[in-house]
């Protein structure tokens, strides 16, 4: 094989790179020449991935909503790579902006409209079967949601509607996370109480949440936003981008779990409680939430509307 100027210019910048760390360049090529192959299934980790669904019970179906669940926490985790990948950014361009915002609305618009696995995809007595083996465990837990949502806005705007009087915007996180609006969805519907589930999900998260809402205090998506130029803010573009990704996440994604608990759970006359005693009839409804990341860039009667009549 012929040295070519190309093959030689890369072979110094290989010697540049290694000499830095005190390494010797044919260490490393003898490490490249004695390696195996890269496979697929040894690259994604496919064997392992594929033995990750142990079921609790021998229904088949059960299979179907572990698989489903997993597939959502990766498409949470995509979206926190996104999220984050704009807020480390020291002065994201407009072009860049877009882009990660899309970037996220495609993983949440796969997410809703995959949603139907879940609403269509599994036998309504098995799921009722299956889904006592599952407690207190519930999709209520899932951690990555909750800091997409820290990431996305002001703390202050993800405090109950009925609390937001108690707090201010720039009150202690410690306090503003007391008041989280999830936490009413997770209390026993006869007494009042936290449930286990909640228990659960805040010994384990609580403090990781906390530190975010620090750290997220002037770094969120809207602050990242409110810091662009103002020709780049007014572009529209990008207002439906950032509203479109206001409404993927708080309403179109409650809806589809609403859905969900409809067909599963609401069997009138009798109402079954969701997996862990939440308090889904009042906690996924986005209408009674009125959970808005970017409340500025929607008109008076969008908001008035939240949850009802806004389509995209």
């Amino acid at each position: 094989m012929e040295l070519t100027h190309e093959i030689l210019e890369r072979l110094e910048q290989l010697e540049e790179k290694y000499s830095v760390m005190g390494q010797d360049i044919l260490s490393y090529l003898d490490g490249l020449l004695y390696a195996d192959y890269l496979t697929y299934w040894d690259y994604i980790h496919l064997d392992t991935l594929l033995s990750l669904q142990t079921p609790e019970t021998p229904f088949p179906d059960e299979k179907i909503f572990i698989l489903y669940h997993q597939i959502t926490e990766l498409y949470f985790k995509l979206s926190l790579l996104a999220i984050e990948q704009l807020l480390d950014a020291e002065a994201p361009g407009l072009d860049f902006f877009k882009r990660q915002v899309t970037r996220v609305n495609r993983y949440f618009d796969s997410l809703v409209s995959s949603f139907d696995i879940m609403v269509e995809g599994m036998d309504r007595d098995e799921f009722l079967k299956f889904r006592m083996s599952l407690l207190p465990a519930s999709g209520f837990q899932s951690a990555q949601y909750r800091k997409i949502e820290l990431m996305s806005t002001d703390m202050y705007r993800l405090v109950h509607g009925s609390k937001r009087e108690e707090v201010a915007p720039d009150s202690p996180v410690e306090e503003l996370y007391q008041r989280l609006y999830w936490k009413s969805g997770a209390t026993e519907l006869a007494t009042g109480k936290k449930t286990l589930t909640l228990k659960q999900f805040e010994q384990k998260y609580a403090e990781e949440f906390q530190d975010l809402g620090r750290e997220m205090r002037h770094r969120n998506l809207w602050q990242a936003y409110l810091r662009l130029p103002e020709a780049d803010r007014q572009d529209e573009e990008l207002k439906q981008l950032m509203r479109h990704y206001d409404f993927n996440i708080e309403v179109r994604w409650p809806l589809s779990h609403l859905r969900s608990a409809v067909r599963y759970l609401d069997a009138k006359p009798q109402v079954i409680e969701a997996t862990g005693g939440t308090n889904w009839q009042d906690y996924l409804p986005p209408r009674k939430q009125r959970i808005i990341f970017f409340p500025d860039l929607w008109t008076d009667e969008e908001l008035d509307n939240w949850g009802k009549s806004i389509r995209f």
